[in-house]
């Protein structure tokens, strides 16, 4: 029996994905959790044989808090160059879209359990070759936002209009994968973009 701890973004998410491998005999889901400060803990009480986990979630715990213990990240495909760091021979990490077929994180699940690589290799590109996906004035618009400067005063200062800087803001969230400008800011400012 593969005991599988699930920490995802999302009720629907969570329970539909804890409804599909509850129909696999050989797989035991042991928690279901949606934050990703609670998996630490989780993972030393429950001790999974394998976390499936949102990349969001999980982030800051990958690289020592989770023991040896595999983990299939999902993550969305925008979101690939923030895996660099994780991509290590000396644990086991899979790596999957968010957005894969359930029945290959099902095979994802087993074959970490078997301690057999998992990747999109799509994802592990992205991650690879993550060049800077924002434009000049992008680039100015993040970087005024990212001292504090509210958007009339990236207006005032880039000589555009306020419309203008909220629809840069609107591109680069999407461009970087960012719900929120904050978001965008960090993503940015991680990836050595801003």
């Amino acid at each position: 029996m593969i005991r599988t701890l699930l920490a995802l973004d999302g009720a629907l998410v969570l329970g539909a994905l804890s409804f599909v491998l509850a129909a696999e005999e050989d797989i035991h889901v042991v928690a279901e959790l949606d934050r990703g400060d609670a998996v630490p803990a989780a993972v030393r009480t429950q001790r999974p044989d394998v976390v499936v986990a949102d990349l969001d979630l999980v982030e800051e715990e990958v690289p020592g808090r989770l023991g040896l213990c595999p983990v299939l990240m999902l993550v969305h495909p925008q979101r690939a160059r923030r895996l660099r760091g994780m991509l290590s021979p000396s644990r086991t990490v899979g790596i999957l879209r968010n957005d894969a077929a359930p029945q290959r994180v099902v095979d994802g699940i087993r074959r970490l359990a078997r301690r057999e690589p998992v990747l999109d290799a799509d994802l592990v590109v992205a991650a690879l070759h993550s060049d800077n996906p924002l434009s000049d004035r992008e680039r100015q618009v993040l970087t005024l936002t990212a001292a504090g400067a509210p958007v009339a005063e990236v207006a005032a200062t880039l000589g555009l209009t306020r419309g203008t800087v909220r629809n840069h803001l609107g591109r680069i969230a999407r461009k970087v994968g960012a719900r929120t400008r904050v978001e965008a800011v960090r993503l940015a400012g991680e990836a050595g973009w801003i």
